[in-house]
């Protein structure tokens, strides 16, 4: 089926200013039950932006690659959803990030969770899924009986579901998440059930109103999760569980990730830094704790896989309080390694951030892109993890498009970020 360009007079304005290349090509945006929606494949082309008006479809055996630059910009008030039944590439590059927004008009302080487009669904039939380089902002609208999400059977399936910014449902798929940005979400950034997955080099940040967490893992998933940053998420930056009975068994290996000011907006016990439940296996090395909501917590009711390991960990806190609630034992449900760094008393292992208040609020969900969370040069930190666990992508996860990703070596120090270059 050949489907119709559309063409604003908003983009044909933007077009004018920026000099970008046309876009929307294949895309229908004829009324469909109140709403625009239409199948989309094949490239779109660097720097070019594309205003979705309604939902979009990658079809099933199709393919779409976003190359660098490119702006997909949402309408507020349709809030579409981005559905992959095929396969997503999203190409960006550090100077030239991929970006999927809404107009400058809707990036305000009122709209920080976002809820004005939904957020990308990817279909148990999507083999591959690449975001690299990639913005998602402003998204995690609640899905109605008219979502085509809901429609269609994907993510819960029902209305009132706030969407992740990410949901992929292959447990033979491939997922790659790596140097991106996720923020300005209404909950979970990413709901992941199965896969063979890398999530690298990423940031999260303000984020989940009432819940939410940064990167949700279920049974199913083979993942490398390293070198993230994730800031004052709701919830958790990791949860991690074996629920929902798929092959195989979920197993994360989690290392050099950073966690600042996690947890403390959820009132109830879930709120955390990592989370583990139901069985699921899970290594934990050279992770940062600093100021979040208690550090790696188990559920007593549904407990992890025995063969768990988490060791190499280091906490900092810069209040009694905080200090005390990640103490191993804590409530029966903090655990922890015989090599943590893990002090006492207020104010311990200080990590040295280059640039960041370490006494800033932990209920504050608002992130100073100025901040600079690289070590300073005299940081305890360095060269206190180890590089003794092995991980599931050493040698990458190849795509069909000929691109293979690593999941990178781990570092001798704890933490995301070693000092700056």
């Amino acid at each position: 089926m050949k489907f119709k360009q559309l063409l604003t007079a908003a983009t044909i304005a933007l077009m004018a200013f920026s000099g970008c290349q046309k876009a929307n090509i294949d895309v229908d945006t004829s009324p469909q039950n109140g709403s625009a929606m239409g199948e989309v494949s094949g490239v779109w082309a660097k720097n070019s932006v594309h205003e979705i008006k309604g939902d979009i479809i990658i079809p099933e055996g199709k393919s779409l690659t976003i190359e660098e630059g490119v702006t997909v910009l949402m309408d507020a008030t349709a809030k579409p959803e981005v559905v992959v039944k095929g396969n997503l590439y999203s190409l960006g590059t550090a100077g030239n990030p991929v970006k999927f927004t809404v107009s400058d008009a809707y990036r305000t302080p009122d709209n920080k969770f976002g809820k004005l487009w939904g957020g990308i669904l990817a279909a148990p039939t999507c083999a591959e899924l690449v975001l690299d380089n990639t913005i998602l902002e402003y998204g995690g609208n609640t899905t109605s009986d008219a979502s085509t999400s809901v429609k269609m059977g994907l993510y819960k399936a029902t209305a009132g579901e706030n969407l992740p910014a990410l949901w992929f449902s292959n447990v033979n798929g491939k997922l790659v998440v790596t140097n991106s940005i996720i923020r300005n979400f209404q909950e979970d950034c990413t709901y992941i059930e199965g896969g063979k997955i890398i999530f690298a080099n990423n940031v999260f940040y303000t984020t989940g109103v009432t819940g939410g967490e940064a990167m949700n893992f279920k049974s199913g998933c083979l993942a490398d999760v390293g070198f993230n940053l994730v800031y004052s998420c709701n919830t958790n930056a990791l949860k991690l569980s074996n629920s929902g009975d798929r092959n195989p068994q979920a197993y994360i290996i989690a290392y050099n990730n950073t966690m600042v000011n996690t947890g403390w907006r959820r009132p109830t016990a879930k709120g955390g830094s990592v989370w583990l439940e139901a069985t699921v296996r899970a290594d934990l090395y050279n992770n940062l704790f600093a100021n979040t909501r208690f550090g790696i917590k188990r559920d007593p009711k549904k407990v992890e896989d025995a063969r768990s390991k988490n060791d190499y960990n280091w906490y900092y806190g810069f209040d009694q309080t905080t200090v005390n609630q990640f103490q191993v034992g804590k409530n029966d449900v903090v655990t922890g390694g015989t090599h943590d760094v893990r002090g006492t008393t207020a104010g311990d292992n200080d990590p040295k951030f280059i640039n960041y208040p370490l006494s800033n609020a932990v209920t504050s969900p608002d992130f100073n892109t100025a901040w600079d969370f690289h070590l300073q040069g005299n940081s305890p930190v360095l060269g206190k993890g180890t590089t003794g666990f092995t991980r599931f992508y050493k040698t990458g996860i190849v795509m069909s498009n000929g691109i293979t990703y690593t999941s990178p070596e781990p570092a001798t120090y704890m933490g995301a970020y070693g000092t700056k270059l």
